[in-house]
């Protein structure tokens, strides 16, 4: 039996993981191991993923979270190297672009594990973004390259990729199968939204840096109470950004509703619900396509560039009138949603046999 273990730390890898290790559970020559390194680690922003997306329990968890990037990276570092040495998995498998990937990666390349990346070869061209810099370096150091999209592609191919001991795969996304996956089955599970929703709303999420440091957080909100003068806004407050907004004694517009963080299936049920979305995050962003939402994308360039070439969402400088016009031009825009950005839905099952194809299974 071949073992992989696999690194999650935050929302977006729990979630990407649903869906694979649901694959890998019904492969009997597989054994997955799953360790948590604890970067998202209350209740909100981890434990209830994987109550409700059914993922199996972490085998390890590390309680590593807070504090400098670096000393982040480097307490994970310590903590994982004993496991991956104690259970000398044949594959070791990383999602996205968080520190918990980066630490992961390195202790197995040092170890001489194979490195499988999903969601490789998304660049944002900016590496002031930490999210960035994990990817560049992931990406270098994995044996298989799991890419989402075309654009993925290429941007390894310009990198030199091809010319590096690697396998490159386009596999579609498994964000998007999940948010399809879960949003059918809403109903099925009797689930019951634990909010009560205003009948016409627009989502918004925030937590990047840029939009909650200075002076990006005064322009960020200063834009959006704008917005809530003629919209209802619907907001979960990721930690980072209650925090931002507490320490600068920034008030927000009567019409924007402010919520704890989310559960996923919550979040789903508030997307497929909400007129159109305001955001920050790669994954909403992602999920809003494939519910009909079109979005606004508080950043000035998205590594999901499809999204804004074929206008379902808009990008935007950090910058109150930018902002607002970008707002504008998100209204008049009526995107084709037939079309297969992402795959078909079953990126999860294309990604299971190319690593049974590595592992020679």
């Amino acid at each position: 039996m071949k073992k992989i273990v696999t690194v999650l730390g935050a929302r977006p890898q729990f979630i990407k993981a649903a869906m694979l290790s649901r694959e890998i559970r019904e492969e009997n020559d597989l054994q997955e191991i799953i360790v948590h390194t604890g970067q998202h680690y209350d209740t909100e922003m981890s434990e209830i993923f994987f109550r409700e997306m059914d993922i199996p329990l972490p085998v390890y968890n590390l309680g590593v979270s807070g504090g400098a990037h670096g000393a982040m990276i480097g307490r994970m570092m310590i903590e994982l190297e004993p496991i991956l040495l104690k259970e000398m998995p044949d594959l070791l498998l990383v999602y996205g672009d968080t520190n918990s990937t980066l630490a992961g990666a390195m202790v197995a390349r040092k170890l001489n594990i194979p490195i499988a990346h999903v969601e490789a070869g998304l660049r944002n061209f900016d590496m002031s973004i930490p999210e960035d810099v994990n990817r560049i370096l992931t990406d270098r150091i994995s044996n298989v390259l799991f890419c989402p999209t075309g654009v993925a592609v290429n941007n390894l191919k310009k990198e030199g990729f091809d010319s590096f001991p690697c396998t490159i795969v386009k596999t579609g996304d498994l964000m998007f199968d999940a948010v399809l996956h879960h949003a059918k089955l809403l109903p099925a599970k009797g689930y019951m939204p634990s909010i009560e929703k205003p009948k016409d709303y627009v989502l918004c999420t925030i937590h990047r840096a840029h939009n909650t440091e200075t002076p990006g957080i005064f322009e960020t909100f200063s834009a959006l109470n704008q917005i809530a003068e003629s919209e209802k806004i619907i907001f979960p407050i990721h930690p980072r950004t209650k925090k931002a907004l507490d320490h600068h004694r920034i008030l927000l517009h009567p019409n924007i509703v402010s919520l704890v963080p989310q559960g996923y299936l919550d979040m789903v049920d508030l997307l497929k619900n909400s007129s159109c979305v305001i955001t920050d995050s790669g994954g909403l962003q992602k999920e809003a396509y494939a519910l009909g939402k079109k979005s606004l994308l508080l950043m000035n360039y998205t590594p999901w560039e499809e999204l804004v070439e074929n206008q379902f969402s808009v990008v935007t400088e950090i910058e109150k009138n930018t902002i607002l016009q970008q707002w504008g031009k998100l209204q008049t825009l009526t995107p084709d949603y037939s079309k297969q950005l992402y795959g078909n839905g079953h990126s999860s099952k294309v990604i299971l046999e190319e690593i049974k194809s590595f592992l020679n299974l």
